[in-house]
């Protein structure tokens, strides 16, 4: 599904941000700094460019979002035919390291719930070694790096709230909802300009 601009929010910490998609998916994310490379951009090419996404697994009826009062902590909900799911996405204030949390919250029934994560830096370029850890993944390139703390899987979201954490090694990490599927591949074909 192609977005327009104006389908995107945006979340940030001061030092970086990135644009949320109306589908749940983060598709632009250049850490540490807004100046640095990117780990997410799909915004300017396609999936494979790189993404995080966590969404409803079936098909949505409604969808609202809304930056709660006097912040950037972005809230989207999802209407189904399984029940209804919220999404909080926010980059908290910095200790060290920047940090994308996104927290789950089911509202009503039971929604099954999805997770795609498409680590890619420098553009779409660069594809990082993966290796699971204690806490979930943990991707590294070159000198680019990424920790992603979930659980590998899940059974669904109940009415409390699970979060996921991805940020640069070395950061506090919390527990995600949805289990992730990562994919893998070759890089993506060149983009004719980037950013």
């Amino acid at each position: 599904m192609t977005q327009r601009i104006e389908d995107y929010a945006l979340i940030g910490d001061t030092h970086s941000a990135a644009v949320v998609g109306r589908d749940g998916s983060i598709d632009w994310l250049c850490l540490p700094r807004f100046d640095s490379g990117s780990c997410f951009a799909k915004l300017v090419g396609d999936d494979d460019h790189g993404r995080w996404l966590i969404a409803p697994q079936v098909a949505v009826t409604a969808t609202s979002r809304r930056y709660q009062a006097r912040t950037m902590v972005l809230q989207t909900d999802w209407s189904t035919e399984e029940g209804t799911v919220r999404v909080i996405d926010f980059m908290p204030p910095r200790d060290e390291r920047p940090r994308v949390v996104s927290v789950v919250q089911g509202l009503k029934g039971r929604v099954r719930m999805r997770s795609e994560l498409v680590m890619r830096f420098e553009y779409g370029q660069d594809i990082p070694w993966v290796r699971r850890t204690e806490r979930g993944l943990h991707a590294i390139a070159g000198p680019n790096a990424l920790n992603l703390d979930s659980p590998s899987s899940s059974r669904g979201v109940t009415s409390a709230a699970r979060r996921v954490s991805l940020s640069t090694p070395g950061s506090e990490c919390l527990l995600c909802s949805a289990g992730i599927r990562l994919r893998m591949g070759p890089p993506p074909p060149s983009m004719s300009s980037q950013p």
